[in-house]
């Protein structure tokens, strides 16, 4: 019997058919057969999933890849940023030194203008005085300034009343707003109008449109050294 048993026992280690011969006996050589079936199974699963682990490997790869792709696209719109913000701000410190400068010749300008229309004014103040009393008019100019109004030549004397600008330059718009002017003081400000007035244009040119508006006007339309119209007395 130990003979035979260990036989058996041999058979059933290196022998297949006569082991599941003998699991048939059993009635389990169903269940082994679904066993290796179901390990084939797994073994095909296995293969596929470890397929599926390589492939979600390349695509952590790929991704890595990619991303470090765009990070270096990022970078370089980073630094073009970087270097247009610089651009903008050297270009705003250009604006700011030409607005400097703008800002300067105005105010240059604006005095120049100013210093020159000062200057005018007294000119235009001598001139006409002289030409009055030759006239036999003798009137103390200066300026007059009102809350709606200004005139740079301005005077009074017993009946007479002068009323003018002093310009350098004359073009049709100062005769129209000379006129609007004196029409202005006589509607708000009668006591300061006499019963002859005098209208005065001072300059050192004036273009042929405005010199032929003053005419009809009755403006009185002076240079330093010549009368270009008639003293007109309204």
């Amino acid at each position: 019997m130990g003979n035979l048993r260990e036989e058996f026992l041999e058979l059933l280690r290196t022998d297949q058919e006569f082991r599941y011969a003998v699991l048939g006996l059993l009635g389990l050589d169903e269940i082994i057969k679904r066993l290796d079936a179901h390990g084939a199974k797994l073994a095909k699963y296995g293969e596929i999933l470890v397929k599926q682990g390589e492939e979600l490997i390349k695509l952590r790869e790929d991704m890595m890849k990619s991303f470090a792709k765009h990070d270096e696209e990022f970078a370089k719109v980073w630094n073009e940023m970087a270097k247009l913000r610089e651009d903008m701000r050297y270009g705003f410190e250009l604006i700011e030194k030409r607005l400097s400068s703008v800002e300067r010749d105005i105010h240059q300008m604006r005095s120049y203008i100013e210093r020159t229309s000062l200057t005018l004014e007294e000119e235009a103040f001598e001139v006409i005085s002289g030409k009055l009393i030759k006239m036999g008019i003798k009137i103390a100019l200066n300026r007059l300034i009102l809350p709606d109004l200004e005139l740079n030549i301005y005077g009074v004397a017993d009946e007479i009343c002068v009323i003018g600008e002093a310009t350098i330059r004359a073009g049709i718009r100062i005769v129209t707003s000379l006129n609007e002017k004196v029409n202005l003081l006589i509607k708000k400000y009668p006591e300061l109008v006499r019963p002859k007035m005098i209208k005065i244009l001072y300059t050192m040119w004036i273009t042929e449109e405005a010199l032929e508006e003053a005419k009809r006007s009755g403006i009185w339309v002076l240079k330093t050294t010549k009368e270009l119209t008639s003293s007109p007395l309204l």
